[in-house]
């Protein structure tokens, strides 16, 4: 099917003006309250109104480790879609894909601790075919990276030897210096919204501290004071202050209660915490699929090994603790969401082990032993080995969390209840899809399982657009009498059981469905 121009949602409760898109919207849920031994289940219905700007501004994205792998993957991705490059490689030539950036405009510039222009930060990530390499080191040698904060004792001591472009004086003017250099990119460049992701290196995890972080004010006075404060609080503390949306790609807990307080005053989205690309992404998937089958998941054993500057950094041990935190709660909801399986506090044994073997570069290895409790004393046990492009499974989440956060800052919404417009809570929960440790509100449920999170963002988004969530149940295909009308693509036809005879036979050498059964017409059941 060819890609459509445009989407258009004919409804009454749809209202298209050239400046929004106004959608009414029922929201219906259930609350559940136990009365003695009875578990009551309440249905409740909302009526919302949703309203989004259909103005797509000028967006800028500006990277924190610019120069690192995934920053200067990015910038080689938009590069080269806008180029329309193609190189040769073992398999064919290869093109230049589409990666979506519509009228935002620019590469995405940013900071970084080490002096290297993007071009030699590209050839020193060894991540990008040669062919690519030298089409593109024209275009990137003269982009060179804004000085960073370098604070040594947050990173490992291997790190020193790139430490060579940095922001001097106190903590207050470092975070002064990084405001100055959003407004003047902002200015420069003529872009109405800039966003700034951290894609720099792990850091270890800051303690949070009554006095020193647990509040917005103390937060600010701390920085004014010089003590502790980590170089990505000090970038978010700058963003959220400018109003831009700041999103953390690494593990550590930038977004203290103090940054969160502070986003929340100036109503400044923020998401985080660690992109979600490769082993932990199967982990979400597949852990869902054991304990959603009954399968009592009691041991999860993840070993990985890689070769970049990621991985070199994370053979220090407090670097290493805050990626090992990401990785492991990765399966704490879906636990928790079977009470007949696990009994309150009970959890799976869950080992996360990760070395440095820099010859592998970039593609880490990634191998995990899955073991689960059957019936009868009956055990299952599931090994698997991934083999992870690190920065090429990076780069499009750093995309679609940039797109994914503009539009949500074009959205605002109403109910019955409470009319006046407001938007999503500035921690935006909704970007879990995306992240390894995903973020939410206080109070609220946080989700892991990748595929409940994709189906909040694509319900969200039908909503915005007066459409009720996808539920799958297609109760159009399963009657005895058809009542309903049949839409989509499987509207003329349905698979019925395969009978005595060759089915048609597909290019690939398959027949049927993918149970073997021939594709017919439907049949037309007899009516009375």
């Amino acid at each position: 099917m060819e890609a459509a121009t445009e989407f258009v949602v004919e409804s009454p409760d749809v209202v298209y003006s050239p400046e929004t898109i106004e959608a009414q919207y029922e929201y219906r849920t259930t609350s559940v309250s136990r009365e003695g031994g009875v578990l009551k289940v309440h249905p409740t219905s909302t009526r919302f109104t949703f309203r989004t700007a259909r103005q797509v501004p000028r967006l800028g994205v500006m990277l924190v480790g610019w120069g690192g792998n995934n920053g200067s993957t990015l910038t080689a991705a938009v590069l080269a879609n806008r180029l329309r490059l193609s190189w040769p490689t073992r398999t064919g030539r290869k093109v230049g894909g589409r990666v979506g950036l519509g009228r935002r405009e620019g590469y995405p510039p940013g900071w970084d601790i080490s002096s290297l222009n993007l071009a030699e930060a590209m050839r020193r990530a060894q991540v990008l075919d040669w062919g690519l390499q030298e089409q593109l080191w024209p275009h990137m040698e003269a982009m060179r990276p804004r000085p960073s904060v370098y604070i040594p004792e947050f990173i490992a001591a291997n790190q020193s030897a790139r430490a060579d472009n940095v922001i001097p004086g106190t903590r207050a003017q470092q975070l002064e210096q990084i405001r100055r250099d959003i407004r003047d990119f902002r200015f420069s460049a003529g872009l109405d919204k800039v966003i700034v992701l951290w894609t720099a290196n792990t850091e270890r995890f800051c303690e949070v501290i009554p006095g020193l972080n647990d509040t917005a004010e103390n937060l600010l006075r701390t920085i004014q004071l010089g003590l502790e404060v980590s170089p990505s609080t000090l970038f978010a503390v700058a963003s959220i202050l400018e109003g831009c949306a700041f999103l953390n790609g690494s593990p550590q807990n930038t977004l203290v209660p103090g940054a969160l307080e502070l986003a929340w005053q100036r109503r400044v989205f923020v998401g985080g915490d660690d992109f979600k690309s490769g082993q932990t992404k199967v982990k979400s998937v597949l852990v869902d699929f054991l304990i959603g089958s009954g399968l009592k998941t009691m041991s999860i054993v993840s070993y990985n090994h890689l070769g970049n500057n990621d991985g070199q950094n994370l053979s220090a041990p407090p670097q290493f603790r805050s990626k090992e935190v990401s990785k492991s709660s990765v399966v704490d909801d879906m636990v928790h969401s079977n009470p007949v399986l696990y009994s309150p506090g009970e959890q799976p044994d869950h080992c996360v082990v990760i070395k440095y073997v820099p010859y592998v570069g970039d593609s880490k290895r990634a191998l995990d032993e899955y073991t689960s409790e059957l019936m009868l004393g009956g055990t299952n046990t599931l090994v698997l080995h991934n083999t992870c492009e690190d920065s090429l499974l990076a780069a499009p989440i750093m995309l679609d969390l940039a797109l994914l956060t503009e539009l949500c800052q074009r959205v605002s919404f109403c109910t019955d209840v409470d009319p006046d417009p407001q938007s999503f809570h500035p921690v935006l929960s909704l970007l879990g899809f995306l992240f390894k440790a995903p973020l939410a509100p206080p109070g609220s449920p946080v989700v892991n399982a990748l595929f409940r999170q994709r189906s909040c963002i694509e319900n969200i988004l039908r909503a915005c657009v007066g459409l009720p969530p996808q539920n799958h149940m297609l109760l159009e295909h399963k009657m005895e009498r058809p009542g309903l009308k049949r839409v989509g693509p499987l509207a003329t036809t349905s698979p019925v059981l395969c009978k005595k005879g060759s089915a048609p036979t597909a290019p690939n050498g398959c027949t049927g469905d993918a149970n073997g059964h021939s594709q017919a017409e439907a049949p037309q059941m007899p009516t009375t």
